[in-house]
């Protein structure tokens, strides 16, 4: 008996009645080696023979490379002071940290001795060092206005809030803006450090070269009309609450390093990316006469003017006489983390050359491996 079945009529996919255009573009990709995937690939195969070399080859270079760091870091020469609980000359039975928590506004010294074992060749530097004080906090790296420090002294940026205006301590009726606004300039260290011979003679050195000159010369700019007195230029505006000093008097003597210019304030703008840091405060000036090679060994007498306060935030300040080297300041960590990590390498290398010569199997055996060979 014939079975009779139904026709079923095909239908075109893509299609519309009436129009034999397609109505959308396919989504096939194109037969191409790159989108089917055909192209020519490498795939390594990590034997002994490839990785064991690797091992011992980097071993031995990162331990020589370690050697040569540490023994550039050990060449630079470093001298550290922490004077945080420094005596006051002015009140000897209590220190100047103390004072400054009593009154802010009171003045403080500190006289402290300083030994140089040896003599410090070459290019001298002084920082400060500042401990346990977070400039990488978000709202203290916002807080600033980088229009203002540009000379544009326009409306201020919300970003300095709260440290945007403040009342004219001459007239408190009258509230004007702050130049430099923000928490970053308000806190600027201002610590007057000096550092002089047995005899009294002050040591030369100098508060310019500090600074990045990028920074100098594209991020900070007083305003155009101060070539002729920047008392006049700023006279509408108020200093900073924990400020000193006016911003026209950072240096007087140096127009060039004045105002909103002034290297003092630059370096402390460029904030810190931990909380235990050091700044660049003075250059020796090898100029001078018996400085030309550097600063010799011998006595000195450290004066330290004491107006920043650090026991409200539990931290600590110290000074740091330092030389250079070709790779900067005193830092033994890369050079020991080289050749740990070298000597960690090459232990590991000596490691899987017994487990191979012991356990391994040859190229030719491993590659000769099918389905039905034996287990072993």
């Amino acid at each position: 008996m014939k079975k009779v079945g139904r026709t079923v009529p095909a239908v075109k996919i893509g299609c519309q009645a009436g129009n034999s255009q397609p109505s959308s573009v396919s989504r096939k990709p194109s037969n191409s080696a790159f989108k089917q995937q055909r192209l020519p690939a490498w795939q390594p195969i990590l034997t002994a023979g490839t990785v064991l070399p690797t091992f011992f080859i980097i071993g031995v270079a990162f331990i020589p490379i370690g050697i040569g760091l540490l023994h550039f870091s050990n060449n630079v020469k470093e001298f550290v002071y922490d004077y945080t609980d420094c005596i006051s000359q002015e009140n000897t039975n209590q220190t100047c940290a103390k004072s400054l928590e009593l009154d802010i506004t009171k003045n403080c010294s500190c006289i402290l001795p300083v030994n140089l074992t040896e003599t410090y060749d070459g290019d001298v530097y002084i920082y400060y060092g500042l401990s346990n004080f977070y400039q990488n906090h978000r709202r203290y790296v916002k807080s600033r206005d980088d229009h203002q420090l540009l000379g544009a002294l326009g409306p201020v940026s919300n970003e300095c809030d709260p440290f945007a205006r403040y009342p004219d301590p001459n007239n408190p009726s009258i509230t004007k803006q702050v130049v430099p606004c923000g928490a970053i300039a308000n806190s600027i260290f201002n610590d007057t450090l000096k550092l002089h011979r047995e005899d009294g003679q002050l040591v030369p050195v100098l508060n310019t070269g500090i600074a990045w000159p990028s920074d100098k010369q594209m991020k900070f700019r007083n305003p155009p009309n101060s070539n002729t007195n920047l008392s006049e230029v700023y006279k509408d505006y108020i200093k900073p609450q924990n400020w000193r000093k006016n911003i026209w008097e950072l240096d007087p003597s140096n127009p060039e390093n004045n105002g909103l210019q002034n290297e003092d304030l630059i370096v402390w703008m460029r904030t810190a990316a931990l909380p235990t840091f050091r700044k660049l405060y003075r250059r020796l000036n090898r100029t001078a006469e018996g400085y030309n090679s550097g600063l010799k060994a011998g006595n000195y007498v450290l004066t330290v003017e004491y107006n920043y306060p650090v026991k409200s935030f539990a931290g600590s300040k110290r000074i740091i006489i330092s030389t250079t080297s070709l790779l900067g300041g005193k830092n033994p960590f890369l050079g020991i983390g080289y050749i740990v990590v070298g000597c960690i390498v090459l232990l590991l290398g000596i490691v899987f050359l017994i487990i191979h010569i012991k356990c391994g199997k040859s190229t030719s055996e491993m590659t000769s491996v099918t389905p039905r060979s034996p287990y072993q």
